[in-house]
């Protein structure tokens, strides 16, 4: 009852963000589907953004048009191929389904889970086809993108916080991560052994604290740079924080995708039914002491 309790006021909560988001938005989503607005905007944008380029050297302008749009791109391609080779070089790993089940995540985590991943997602697709809006074609469908973009910042922001607060406790740094680490969580191999890693590994953990505060920290930069109030150097800050942050969060979050889909068969299964096979956590997850409930 008291799940069903906390999953109606975080729906509650959420649907009211979400409200609000298209509320305060409307007038942007809906000019942005106007060529002559999307222009102005533009014009607005790159003043604010880039400011007066040669007060602060060609080096700044060259890092943000160029190196940056260089370091998304190769991490679109190169970390998926990285990816493609493990999964056909070591495989996936595979638990039996069938034996001993442990409760691991709770309906409230899950729903909040759910809801970050979505609006995430959408956050990382739409700002790489904004970045990458050249190669789309530009026009209609980058400016509803960038309205798309928007509203899932909200919501992502909304969502990281109940999710920060619920999973902080056991994302602190422990000394058997840094063992994980050394190791790479045994996903370097193709035996089954037990690996140093209480209920959250050290990837899950520079996850966690990349998806929650670098989320925050992401929607305030954006925020500044969408509001088009402050100082030029606010915004030149601002700017690089988005892009040094966003980098990263991709990056993450295509590890995440990929070891939660395909490098341990059925994990994705535990953020539906909120279980997890006890020879999984036995093997990965070797430190976690098991409640007893």
């Amino acid at each position: 009852m008291k799940s069903i309790s906390l999953f109606t006021l975080c729906l509650t909560l959420l649907g009211a963000g979400i409200a609000f988001a298209f509320t305060a938005l409307a007038p942007q989503i809906i000019s942005s589907f106007a060529p002559e607005s999307s222009a102005e905007t533009f014009q607005k944008f790159t003043a604010a953004y880039v400011g007066d380029w040669k007060a602060y050297g060609q080096p700044f302008t060259n890092v943000q048009v160029d190196l940056f749009h260089n370091i998304f791109a190769l991490i679109v391609i190169i970390v998926p191929i990285a990816f493609l080779l493990h999964y056909l070089i070591i495989g996936a790993k595979h638990f039996s389904h069938d034996g001993p089940q442990v409760y691991f995540f709770g309906l409230f985590c899950r729903f909040i889970h759910w809801v970050a991943a979505i609006s995430f997602t959408l956050l990382v697709i739409t700002g790489l086809m904004i970045i990458f809006g050249k190669f789309f074609g530009g026009g209609q469908i980058i400016r509803t993108m960038r309205s798309v973009h928007i509203i899932s910042a909200i919501v992502s922001a909304i969502a990281a916080i109940p999710m920060f607060l619920i999973w902080v406790k056991d994302m602190f740094p422990a000394a058997h991560d840094v063992a994980w680490l050394f190791i790479m969580g045994g996903y370097l191999s193709k035996q089954k052994k037990p690996v140093p890693a209480g209920k959250f590994n050290a990837g899950q953990k520079m996850w966690f604290w990349l998806a929650t505060l670098g989320t925050l920290l992401m929607a305030y930069s954006g925020y500044i740079l969408f509001a088009f109030q402050g100082a030029t150097d606010q915004f030149i800050i601002m700017a690089i924080i988005h892009n040094v942050l966003g980098a990263l969060l991709v990056a993450f979050l295509i590890v995440h995708f990929y070891m939660s889909v395909f490098a341990i068969k059925g994990s994705l299964a535990s953020m539906t039914s909120g279980y997890k096979p006890k020879e999984e956590l036995d093997i990965l997850h070797s430190r976690y002491k098991i409640p007893n409930n």
